[in-house]
């Protein structure tokens, strides 16, 4: 089977962290025997989108693929301008809620053969009660290879982090104003901790960031699937998180985590043990193994092939 796997997720020097989970899902996708899956990627913008578009029908104009599948509603634009027996597109959360990118998700989901959501939440979002009907779950995954339990003081030393201080780490850009840093930063200050952030961050480093920090806080006002808290999962490290996207599912009896909406003084007093403690953590790695990257993969591969065999 040949794939082509399209995003407007394209990495570059201010935001080299973007699109990676597609990148990972990829990478797992080649792993399946019988796949063969090439990726494009291209920038975010409309301007970007009509000259991939023009970009793509000219780098494939000679290809049969037996699957396009596009990553975003927005990507799915260019995507109809190959040629395929079997069109997919995966919905990650703003071209679900957002008003304009909304519009477009409603437009192009009468041309696709699979349509698909990272989360039961978001396929309740999709626009038409057809296409929620028909939708599936497929998420991109956590890469647990990368995700692993690593030693906390190495880390700390590594990115010159000091050794004894209480750290958080807010999994998410501060300048994405429904990841709620103002949160974050509210309960670091109430707990005396310092609190790290991502966005912009080389994708090399997170790993190093996860276990660096006595603990993992996203208190989120929206997600599409919940990446970051898995990845915390991923490498045993505790988890503070509102009940949006999967993270009802993924921390639900992990002992040690929290899954509650945002209060003060309760996420402060689930924190205070972990912080007391120089190297905490939960048996969170058994329960990210289930939405891991491979696992999800194959997911999506036998979609493919139900959907080509129909």
């Amino acid at each position: 089977m040949r794939a082509l796997v399209l995003s407007n997720m394209l990495p570059d020097r201010h935001h080299p962290e973007r699109g990676r989970f597609v990148r990972d899902q990829v990478a797992a996708l080649r792993r399946l025997p019988g796949l063969e899956v090439e990726l494009c990627e291209l920038p975010p913008g409309a301007p970007s989108l009509l000259r991939g578009a023009r970009t793509l029908r000219a780098r494939h104009a000679r290809d049969r693929f037996d699957v396009v599948h596009a990553h975003f509603s927005l990507a799915a634009l260019p995507a109809l301008a190959l040629p395929a027996r079997v069109r997919a597109l995966t919905v990650h959360g703003t071209d679900a809620r957002h008003p304009r990118t909304r519009l477009v998700t409603r437009a192009v989901l009468p041309f696709m053969d699979i349509v698909a959501a990272v989360s039961p939440s978001l396929v309740a979002a999709l626009p038409g009660a057809r296409a929620r009907r028909r939708a599936l779950v497929l998420p991109c995954g956590v890469d647990t290879e990368r995700f692993v339990v690593l030693d906390r003081a190495q880390c700390r030393l590594q990115l010159g982090l000091p050794a004894h201080r209480r750290l958080l780490l807010f999994p998410a850009d501060p300048a994405r104003a429904s990841k709620r840093a103002d949160r974050a930063r509210a309960l670091a200050r109430h707990v005396d901790a310092n609190l790290l952030t991502l966005g912009g961050v080389d994708p090399a480093r997170v790993p190093l960031l996860v276990n660096a920090a006595h603990a993992v806080i996203a208190p989120f006002e929206r997600e599409g699937f919940g990446l970051a808290v898995l990845e915390a999962l991923a490498c045993d490290v505790p988890v503070l998180a509102t009940p949006v996207g999967i993270h009802p599912a993924a921390l639900d009896g992990v002992q040690g985590a929290l899954c509650a909406p945002f209060e003060l003084e309760r996420w402060a007093a689930a924190l205070e043990p972990h912080l007391r403690d120089p190297d905490p953590r939960v048996e969170g790695r058994a329960r990210a193994l289930s939405w891991s990257a491979t696992a999800m993969a194959q997911r999506v591969r036998d979609a493919w092939h139900t959907a080509l065999s129909q």
